[in-house]
């Protein structure tokens, strides 16, 4: 976890099929809210961005990437649980090497001590309000 004032760097994949995208879904238990994010992680230091982003789809879903593209940097202040955050985004398109992914309606995963869930969502529930994209700057590329 990182410390409170600390700026955090990720490295996130959308990837996309049709009208989906993969997303990870998170909680808010101080909002009471459920919300949705590209799927990636923390870069360490030391490490590049991209390689951050191949190691935590390892990590998470055990998925190798393909057809990476950068799309560019997003910066994000929040609060999350009651706490103020801020996070610098690097931001990448790409596809699953392996096909079953594709037909996968949803995956379990532990981040940490927690059990985290990433499914295919339609982009257009996201477009509609239904369900709350974070942070809102990623319409920009969906």
């Amino acid at each position: 976890m990182h410390r409170l004032g600390e700026i955090r760097v990720l490295a996130l994949g959308i990837i996309r099929d049709g009208d989906r995208i993969f997303i990870s879904e998170g909680y808010d238990p101080v909002k009471q809210q459920t919300f949705y994010r590209a799927m990636g992680g923390g870069v360490d230091f030391g490490e590049t961005s991209l390689a951050a982003l191949k190691r935590e789809f390892q990590e998470e879903i055990q998925a190798e990437l393909t057809n990476i593209r950068y799309l560019g940097c997003l910066e994000n202040l929040f609060t999350y649980n009651g706490q103020p955050g801020h996070e610098i985004i690097q931001l990448y398109e790409c596809d699953f090497v392996d096909p079953k992914l594709y037909q996968l309606e949803k995956i379990t995963f532990a981040e940490g001590d927690r059990q985290k869930t990433a499914l295919w969502v339609d982009i257009s529930r996201f477009k509609s309000g239904e369900l709350k994209l974070v942070p809102e700057s990623f319409f920009e590329y969906l």
